[in-house]
C-alpha cells in the first residue's frame, strides 16, 4: 500500500510516544536501583559492625540466638538484593525494547464493542506505570496469536477466561531498526510472503536467530499448545522446529507467570555442544535466560558418576567411516537398543538378589547376627522399590540389629567399619555386574530363550565383552549402564522439571526413550524430528508411536511441519531425490542456482576447483560457508590439503565455534546448522554408495540456504 502523510505522521508520533515512555521507565528503574545498591551496601555495613560477636558465640549456648540475630541481618541484605537483579533484568528489557519497540499492529474489535482497538506486537511488553494500559503486547500474550493465525475478518483468541470473539480490520507490520521507523506496509498474505521471501535471501548468522516476526500459523499451533503433556513434531529440514520448539520454550515460561513454571523448570537436550552453542542466543533474544541445557551423552556420564564416554561423534564415525568394525558397531547398538534386549535387561534386574547378589551371614564380635537368607529375603519384595534403595534399607536393619544385640547405640567409628564391611553386597559394582552377564552366555541365552535375537548375537556378545575392559565405556554401553543405573538406585536428579525439550528425536532409540523416562517421569515433552535425517539407521512414522508409548503420557499429538523455509527451491529439489517420498515436502518458493556437480581426476585440480569456489561465494557476499565432508577423517585430509591456500576453520567433535567465515565440519555435525553456501567435497563413488550415504547427502544438501555445488575427485558418487 502507498503511505499516505497522515498515516506515516501517525505511526512515526506513536513509535516516538512508545520509546519516550521506555526511556522515563528506564531511568526510574535506575535512580530505583541507586537507591538498592546504597541499601545493600548500608546493611553489610550494619551486618558487618552488629554481628561480630554474634558469630564468634555461634557455637555457644546462645547459638541459636544469635543465629536469630544474623538472619535478622541477612534478610533484607537477601530481599533488596533481589529486587536489585529483578530491575536490572527490566532496565535490559527495556533497553533492547528502545531499539526496536514493536513488529505488528492489529486492529481488533471485539464482539461487544463499537471501536477497534489498535494493538502493537513486540518482543516484550511495556505497561504504563500509573494507568495500567498495555502499550505494547507480549507476541505471546493471548491476544497476540490472532496476528498469527487469522487475515482479515472474524478472528478469536483463548484467553485464561474463555475464549474471546471479534473481528479484525487491520494487520500491520513495521519495520524497526535502532528506534526509527524504516517502513511498515499493511499485511495481505502475498505481501507477507514477499517480506518472509526476502528475510530468507539475506544471509544467516553464526548462531540461529528469533523468529518472532515471521511465526508461520501451524507454528504458532505448537507453539501455544497447553493441552498436551507430549508434543511431537515431525518436521522436515528447514521447517524451523528448531526455532519452534525454543518459542515454545519461552511462551511456556511467559505462560508460568501464572503457573509457576520458570526458566529452571525446562530442560532442552541438545544433539552436541557444538548445537547446543548454536541455539543458544535465541532464548536470551527473546528475554528468557538461565534455561537449563545438556548435551546427551553428558546427562549419562553425570548419571554414571562421571565415568568417560566415547562421544557420540566418535560412535558415528567408526560406523560411517565403513572401518573394519562399522557394521558390528550398527548392529550391535541397534539390538542393545531394542525393546528385546530391554526384555533381557529387566529379567537380569529381576533376578540380581536371587542371583548376582553375594549375600554373607553377618557376624559382630564372632556372633552371627543375621543369616544372609533373611537379607536375601529381606530385599525381594516391593518390586516397585529399586534395589539399590532396598540395599540401602538394609544396611540400616544391619546396623539396628548389631545395636540391638550390644544393648546400646554404635559409635561413629564402629558404624564405619561396619558398612566397610557389609557393603561388599550392599554397594554394587553396576558395570562389573553388566560384564558378568554378558560373559554368562548360559545365562543370557536362559532368560533370552522366547525372545527373538539379533542375527549377529554371538559377535556382539564378543564385542561386548572386549569393550567393557578398554578404559572408556561405549557409547551403546553407556546408555545401557545408565539405564541399569536408573532402575537399580531410581534418580531425583531432575525433579524440578517440568518440560523437557528433545530435538533430533530420530536420533535416539527405544532404550534412550525409557532413559527419558526415567529422568523426567512427572515432566511434559516437546519432541522434534525428522525422519528423513537419520544417520545409523532407518526410521518411519511409527517412531513417534514408540515414544508416546514409552514416554506413556495420556494426553500427545504429533504436527507434520512439511515446509522448508531453508532452502531454495533448486536445492530442496536437488536433496528430494536422496530421501523416500512418503512424506511431501513442500518449499517456500524462493529461487536459486541449480547445484552443480564437479569433478577432478588429480588433487591439484580438485583444490582449485573448491578454492575458487570459496572464494566465489566470499565474492558473492556469503558470511557462512559449509565445506562438508562425509567423515571428520575426510574433513582432516581437506583441511590439511587447503589450509595453506585460504583462511579456514575445521569443526573437531566437542568444538563450540563461531561459525562465520569458511567452515570443514564432518556431516554428522552439521545437523541442525545452516549455512549461507555448502560445499560437499568427497561426494565421490568412493564415500556415497549405500542407502545410508543416501541419507547423508541429504543431510548434508539441506544445510544450504542460497548456494550448493558438489565436489568429486575421481568417479562422481552413483547416488548423484
Amino acid at each position: 500500500m502507498e503511505n499516505e502523510p497522515s498515516e506515516l505522521h501517525f505511526e512515526k508520533k506513536r513509535l516516538e510516544t512508545t520509546i519516550a515512555l521506555a526511556k522515563k521507565q528506564i531511568h526510574e528503574a535506575k535512580y530505583k536501583n541507586e537507591e538498592n545498591k546504597s541499601a545493600i551496601i548500608a546493611a553489610k555495613q550494619e551486618l558487618r559492625e552488629n554481628t561480630v560477636h554474634s558469630i564468634s558465640n555461634l557455637s555457644s549456648s546462645e547459638g541459636f540466638e544469635a543465629l536469630a540475630e544474623l538472619s535478622q541481618y541477612t534478610n533484607p541484605i537477601t530481599e533488596k538484593v533481589m529486587d536489585y537483579e529483578k530491575i536490572e533484568k527490566k532496565i535490559a528489557t527495556l533497553e533492547k525494547l528502545i531499539k526496536s519497540p514493536y513488529f505488528a499492529r492489529i486492529d481488533f474489535k471485539f464482539d461487544d464493542e463499537d471501536e477497534f482497538e489498535k494493538v502493537y506486537i513486540g518482543r516484550s511488553s511495556l505497561i504504563e506505570d500509573d494507568s495500567y494500559e498495555i502499550i505494547v503486547y507480549d507476541w505471546r500474550s493471548p491476544i497476540a496469536s490472532v496476528f498469527y493465525r487469522f487475515a482479515l475478518g472474524k478472528a478469536y483468541y483463548d484467553a485464561p477466561s474463555g475464549r474471546i470473539t471479534g473481528e479484525v480490520n487491520l494487520k500491520r507490520e513495521y519495520e524497526i531498526v535502532n528506534g526509527e521507523l524504516k517502513y511498515f506496509y499493511d499485511a495481505e498474505v502475498q505481501i507477507v510472503d514477499e517480506f518472509l521471501k526476502k528475510l530468507l535471501s539475506q544471509n544467516t548468522s553464526n548462531q540461529m536467530k528469533a523468529i518472532v516476526e515471521t511465526i508461520q500459523k501451524e507454528q504458532d499451533l505448537v507453539i501455544r499448545d497447553m493441552e498436551n503433556e507430549l508434543m511431537m513434531v515431525q518436521g522436515v529440514a528447514g521447517s524451523g522446529k528448531t526455532s519452534v520448539a525454543l518459542h515454545r520454550a519461552a511462551y511456556l515460561m511467559y505462560q508460568g507467570l501464572s503457573n509457576t513454571l520458570s526458566s529452571n523448570n525446562i530442560m532442552i537436550i541438545s544433539p552436541n555442544s557444538l548445537f547446543e552453542q548454536y541455539i543458544s542466543s535465541v532464548l536470551p533474544e527473546l528475554g528468557e535466560d538461565n534455561v537449563a541445557s545438556a548435551v546427551f551423552e553428558e546427562m549419562l556420564s553425570e548419571i554414571l558418576q562421571n565415568e568417560h564416554i566415547q562421544p557420540r561423534s566418535e560412535f558415528l564415525e567408526s560406523i560411517i567411516s565403513s572401518s573394519k568394525y562399522g557394521a558390528l558397531i550398527k548392529s550391535s547398538m541397534e539390538f542393545k537398543m531394542s525393546p528385546e534386549f530391554l526384555e533381557i535387561l529387566n529379567s537380569f534386574i529381576s533376578d540380581l538378589a536371587y542371583q548376582w547378589i553375594e549375600f554373607e551371614d553377618v557376624y559382630y564380635k564372632n556372633k552371627c547376627i543375621v543369616k544372609k537368607e533373611i537379607l536375601r529375603d529381606k530385599i525381594s519384595g516391593r518390586k516397585e522399590t529399586p534395589i539399590g534403595m532396598k540395599l540401602e534399607q538394609l544396611e540400616e536393619y544391619i546396623l539396628d540389629l548389631i545395636s540391638e544385640s550390644k544393648k546400646k547405640p554404635l559409635g561413629k567409628l564402629e558404624v564405619f567399619h561396619i558398612k566397610n564391611d557389609i557393603q561388599r553386597f550392599t554397594k554394587l559394582n553396576i558395570k562389573n555386574l553388566y560384564r558378568k552377564f554378558i560373559n554368562n552366555k548360559e545365562y543370557f541365552y536362559h532368560i533370552a530363550k522366547d525372545i527373538e535375537l539379533h542375527d549377529d548375537i554371538e559377535e556382539i556378545l564378543r564385542f561386548t565383552a572386549e569393550n567393557l575392559n578398554i578404559p572408556y565405556l561405549c557409547y551403546d554401553d553407556a546408555a545401557v549402564l545408565a539405564y541399569l543405573h536408573l532402575k537399580i538406585y531410581g534418580s531425583r536428579e531432575y525433579i524440578n522439571i517440568k518440560q523437557v525439550v528433545i530435538d533430533e528425536a530420530q536420533d535416539y532409540y527405544p532404550l534412550h526413550y525409557e532413559i527419558f523416562h526415567l529422568l523426567f517421569k512427572h515432566s511434559k515433552f516437546t519432541i522434534l524430528g525428522d525422519i528423513n535425517q537419520t544417520l545409523e539407521k532407518k526410521e518411519d512414522l511409527s517412531l513417534y508411536e514408540q515414544i508416546q508409548k514409552i514416554l506413556d503420557k495420556k494426553k500427545a499429538s504429533l504436527i507434520t511441519m512439511n515446509k522448508s523455509f531453508r532452502c531454495t527451491n533448486e536445492i530442496l529439489n536437488y536433496s528430494s531425490k536422496f530421501i523416500d517420498h512418503d512424506l511431501e515436502i513442500k518449499s517456500f518458493n524462493r529461487d536459486g542456482e541449480e547445484p552443480k556437480v564437479y569433478t577432478s581426476d588429480d588433487a591439484s585440480s580438485f583444490n582449485h576447483k573448491i578454492i575458487s569456489e570459496v572464494q566465489l561465494c566470499l565474492e558473492e557476499g556469503y558470511e557462512t560457508i559449509g565445506l562438508i565432508c562425509k567423515t571428520a577423517q575426510n574433513a582432516d585430509l581437506l583441511y590439511e590439503s587447503l589450509k595453506d591456500k585460504t583462511n579456514l576453520k575445521l569443526i573437531k567433535s566437542g568444538d563450540v565455534v563461531d561459525l562465520h567465515g569458511v567452515n570443514i565440519i564432518p556431516v554428522y555435525m552439521s545437523k541442525g546448522l545452516e549455512f549461507d553456501a555448502v560445499l560437499i567435497c568427497d561426494a565421490d563413488s568412493k564415500n556415497y554408495q549405500s542407502e545410508d550415504d543416501k541419507k547423508l547427502l541429504y543431510i548434508a544438501c539441506t544445510r544450504a540456504l542460497h548456494r550448493l555445488n558438489l565436489f568429486c575427485r575421481g568417479e562422481a558418487s552413483p547416488l548423484l
